[in-house]
């Protein structure tokens, strides 16, 4: 861990991705962040995977729990969420078990539940395709921690009827908003909010960023956990749907980051009545050549060896940037565009 004690504070607005079970790449870049004296956490805003850590993270760090609070709030959902997966029939074969392969895709359950949602659709809320976070949120997370943390949040969802996105803020958070941003249709029917139905808000933001650009803190961290280029072709039809959903809310990230740098590169006098006066400075942390490696389906796996493994991912992944470009906070920008839009020349790299 780097010496951060004499280093003066500096204020940072986080964006986390939604991903799956990916999100435990963030929750090991969140962990080895929030060690970081310096950094000063001024708000966060996620979609589905990312909108669920920013607020376990805000539940934590409320009420004067700060960052060892966030640290254990992070800890206690994923451990829980791993160690309920070991009695849901969704697992690996015993086959890909012992050959160490992170995958479902041969899993039959797997298969079943793909071929049960490309059949009948998850319209309607059912034993089935109720979201199984509702009771890790509703049991772990206390939202009136949440609402009451001084931590702004901005949690993306996507409007069905209008296909336009919805940020939930803090104030008004409750499970039924985080689990409307992390509605995956094919999996789960939409949740809805005040009379709307509502999909997972990576569609539309993944994560959203205009919220940020109006926060104190001009620096702005986005930890990406979702590939946009893989090694190898889905071969099957659950790994095609999971496969263009990945690619549809990479879309979104990368309008949002493209305007970003277009907007920091206008001079300020140029700038119009609607664009944020002062240039924001973008970091990536990114886990995309690692994560891309891995099926798929691999999004689905909750074991909570898979779970340790991937936050002993993000925490290697936020050790090396902050080793690179911490010096950079609150000067310039450090944002590599290779994994944003050029992701396969970074894997062939690699």
């Amino acid at each position: 861990m780097r010496d951060t004690k004499n280093a003066a504070p500096k204020p940072v607005s986080l964006g986390l991705q939604g991903g799956g079970t990916y999100g435990a790449f963030t929750w090991g870049v969140l962990d080895r962040l929030l060690d970081e004296e310096s950094l000063v956490f001024d708000s966060l805003s996620g979609s589905s995977s990312g909108a669920v850590n920013a607020v376990v993270l805000a539940d934590g760090y409320a009420r004067g729990g700060g960052r060892r609070g966030a640290q254990q709030a992070l800890r206690r959902f994923w451990t829980t969420l791993g160690q309920l997966a070991a009695f849901s029939p969704l697992q690996r074969t015993p086959l890909d078990r012992t050959a160490g392969n992170w995958t479902m895709e041969h899993s039959p359950v797997y298969q079943l539940l793909e071929m049960a949602g490309a059949l009948i659709g998850p319209v309607l809320e059912t034993p089935v395709t109720l979201n199984p976070l509702r009771n890790l949120l509703t049991s772990l997370v206390n939202f009136e921690r949440v609402r009451e943390c001084e931590l702004e949040l901005f949690i993306g969802a996507t409007n069905v009827r209008t296909g336009l996105g919805r940020i939930f803020t803090r104030a008004e958070l409750d499970p039924q908003k985080v689990l409307a941003s992390a509605c995956l249709p094919t999996v789960f029917a939409a949740v809805e909010v005040d009379g709307e139905s509502y999909w997972d808000g990576s569609y539309v933001a993944n994560p959203p960023l205009a919220p940020l650009l109006e926060r104190p803190a001009r620096d702005l961290i986005v930890v990406q956990n979702n590939p946009v280029a893989r090694t190898t072709m889905p071969r099957s039809m659950a790994d095609i749907s999971n496969r263009s959903n990945e690619i549809a809310f990479n879309i979104s990230f990368m309008r949002e980051i493209s305007m970003l740098q277009r907007t920091n590169t206008v001079p300020e006098e140029e700038r119009s009545a609607g664009t944020v006066s002062a240039a924001t400075r973008l970091h990536l942390i990114s886990g995309t050549e690692t994560l891309g490696e891995y099926g798929i389906s691999s999004k689905f796996i909750a074991e909570l060896a898979f779970l340790q493994h991937l936050h002993d991912e993000g925490v290697k992944a936020a050790e090396r940037w902050l080793r690179e470009h911490a010096d950079k906070v609150g000067v310039r920008s450090s944002l590599d565009r290779t994994p944003v839009f050029f992701a396969d020349l970074a894997q062939a790299a690699a």
